[in-house]
């Protein structure tokens, strides 16, 4: 089944296991992450990489979810916080969706988060990491 609208192309065979096609085979699938196509792609990741502020990052989190069904969380690691790295980023497991996007996502926040470390100090705020004792 070809949904109406442009999808992202398939993987190569047995480069990927993110399960397109049996996502398109399934009837009454959620098929929003086949719009999720490599130009698109490159948009979302632009568009994190340059996230203004913690409010841009949590109404890109909700965008992700309402058009893709992208579940992400971004949360302080259980240990300590040094660097970006030490900031969790998970994604639900999502038939369709890519191993490298996949990967790419949180690569891209945290790009962000660099570039501006007052959107990583409002997360760590938001979670009571910086508050005044």
């Amino acid at each position: 089944m070809t949904p109406p609208f442009p999808i992202r192309q398939p993987c190569p065979p047995g480069a990927c296991i993110c399960g397109l096609e049996r996502l398109l085979d399934t009837p009454g699938a959620d098929l929003r992450i086949v719009r999720l196509t490599r130009q698109e792609e490159r948009r979302l990741l632009d568009r994190l990489e340059n996230i203004e502020n913690l409010a841009d990052l949590e109404h890109m989190q909700r965008r992700m979810y309402e058009q893709l069904g992208i579940r992400l969380e971004i949360a302080p690691g259980l240990n300590e916080v040094r660097s970006m790295r030490g900031i969790g980023i998970h994604i639900d497991e999502l038939p369709g969706l890519c191993r490298k996007t996949r990967q790419s996502i949180p690569a891209a926040i945290r790009r962000g988060l660099e570039k501006r470390p007052e959107v990583a100090y409002g997360l760590l705020n938001a979670h009571d990491l910086l508050r005044d004792a």
